[in-house]
């Protein structure tokens, strides 16, 4: 068989394109071409940084990871491509694979979603980010006709307000200190505002900018007996609040929500494929269109995700395109 090749974070702060060897798929597994990945920038980088907690790695492990934090280690967990071997009805089907950068990969059939016919490839990427909004949406319950702001307009916190768009009488704003965020808020059909000029008195906030000042805006937008779900990841990064003033006579509440598991109000009634799945309906809207900001030749991904953790190529969702021959 072709040389494959994966990204690995070689250490800290640097990335190497290296060599994969793949088997021959046997009973029950799929081969997989790569047609699309995309970086989860907040999570990815937080790893290509070395920044996740040692008492964190075991549970920072992606699906199909290779080698240990903080390094060498294939990681990422946004992969689309076409099934080239495995079972019949699945051959030349367009799947989504909670998978590495990686230009071929064989994964178990129960790895593989289908993408719906509806959704290109280039948007199916969003599928675990859409997933991971979808999750934190069970955890906040959000009523017809809330108030609710989202705080921190990246591939999260834009995810999160188009699905609350489609809640009859809710009113969504999407908070964050870069006014260019406010074209994407436009294209979700959802208000925009700076932190300081945010609406109050919201019954919900969902936090999703990874940061302490984030976090305490969102505190501070809420209405009394108001709720924050804090989505994001901050690593070892430390978080400082100010938990005076209205925290506790206006019984605030923070509570966080993680794709890991499913939120327990649905548990019981939905498996993690069901959730995938329906991640991947819901992309069917054109308006996720607005988070694709730019695309890349897997050769350059190592420096790609260098530039995306210094913060020297702005993105929201920045993905990697695969061709014969990389």
């Amino acid at each position: 068989m072709p040389a494959e090749f994966a990204f690995w974070v070689a250490e800290p702060g640097r990335g190497e394109i290296r060599p994969a060897l793949l088997d021959e798929p046997g009973a029950g597994e799929v081969r997989v071409r790569a047609t699309r990945s995309a970086i989860s920038r907040g999570t990815e980088t937080l790893v290509f940084r070395g920044g996740v907690p040692v008492d964190q790695y075991a549970a920072m492990r992606a699906p199909f990871q290779e080698g240990d934090l903080p390094g060498p280690v294939k990681y990422g967990y946004l992969s689309v491509g076409v099934v080239e071997a495995g079972p019949p009805e699945l051959l030349d089907r367009t799947v989504f694979c909670l998978h590495p950068h990686q230009t071929a990969y064989v994964v178990p059939v129960a790895a593989v979603t289908v993408v719906p016919d509806g959704v290109p490839a280039e948007r199916a990427v969003l599928a675990g980010t859409v997933e991971t909004a979808l999750n934190g949406l069970w955890d906040a319950a959000p009523l017809l006709g809330d108030r609710v702001a989202v705080v921190g307009a990246g591939m999260v916190g834009c995810c999160v307000a188009r699905l609350l768009a489609g809640i009859p009488g809710t009113r969504v704003t999407l908070v964050d200190t870069d006014p260019s965020r406010a074209t994407v808020a436009s294209a979700l059909g959802v208000g925009f505002a700076a932190p300081e000029e945010a609406p109050d008195g919201c019954d919900l906030v969902v936090h999703a900018s990874a940061t302490a000042a984030g976090l305490q805006c969102s505190l501070n937008l809420l209405a009394p007996e108001g709720e924050v779900v804090d989505l994001s990841w901050y690593g070892d990064t430390r978080v400082e609040l100010s938990l005076g003033g209205a925290f506790h006579s206006g019984r605030l509440a923070i509570r966080s929500s993680q794709v890991g598991a499913v939120a327990p109000a649905r548990r019981a009634r939905r498996s993690h494929a069901d959730r995938l799945a329906l991640a991947l309906d819901l992309l069917e809207d054109p308006a996720f269109d607005a988070l694709l900001t730019g695309a890349s030749p897997f050769h350059e991904l190592p420096e790609v995700m260098a530039r995306l953790s210094d913060g020297t190529l702005p993105a929201l969702c920045h993905s990697i395109t695969y061709d014969e021959g990389e």
